[in-house]
């Protein structure tokens, strides 16, 4: 079992904040594959379904914690403790303000980079699980990223916002089946952004 975690914080005020940007990719890849409606579970709203590859459908679990961004590994570790899964059985989804807009990155392992959502996993189950990494930019200063993450998404934006979360959902079979190098390539040649300074967008020059 795949059990796939989206960061964000719960509320429709937030909906649409850089910060949630892990949300929108799971809700990406639970419309893409059909997955059941969301429910309340492991302090998340989870949904069960399973994604298609090569080697057979795998069967996967889609949580959105509500426990607000900071907290959670609250619900992630009570989740993968309840499936007896490993931190290998775990992707989460999450902003990368060191990425530049529109870039994608996987990755295993390693620590928070000052992402508190990340810490509190990390803290509850070790840091050996998968990060998907969707770039959304820096602000230029670290006084400003706070604001930065819990603003919307400009509606410029929402042209390499939307293929990206299109991407994710659509190569998602590649990484059910744990090919991660592959997914990563895959996201990036179906949605790929512009080569930039993830500090441009705060300097006016671009995402």
């Amino acid at each position: 079992m795949l059990l796939l975690a989206g960061l964000g914080n719960p509320g429709q005020g937030y909906s649409k904040n850089r910060h949630n940007i892990g949300f929108m990719a799971v809700d990406q890849i639970a419309r893409r594959w059909g997955f059941s409606p969301a429910r309340s579970r492991f302090h998340s709203l989870a949904s069960e379904g399973s994604i298609d590859t090569p080697s057979g459908p795998v069967r996967a679990l889609i949580l959105k914690p509500q426990t607000f961004y900071n907290e959670s590994g609250r619900a992630v570790g009570e989740a993968l403790k309840f499936f007896k899964l490993t931190p290998a059985d775990l992707v989460v989804f999450y902003d990368e303000i060191d990425l530049a807009p529109g870039r994608f990155r996987m990755k295993t392992g390693g620590g928070a980079a000052g992402n508190n959502g990340i810490r509190s996993i990390a803290a509850k189950i070790g840091p050996d699980f998968r990060r998907a990494r969707l770039g959304t930019g820096h602000p230029g200063d670290k006084e400003r990223v706070m604001g930065h993450v819990l603003s919307d998404f400009h509606k410029v934006e929402m042209k390499w916002v939307e293929p990206l979360l299109e991407a994710c959902a659509d190569a998602a079979p590649l990484l059910a089946a744990g090919e991660d190098e592959k997914y990563q390539t895959e996201v990036m040649r179906l949605a790929p952004a512009e080569k930039a300074d993830p500090r441009a967008l705060a300097r006016g020059k671009g995402a």
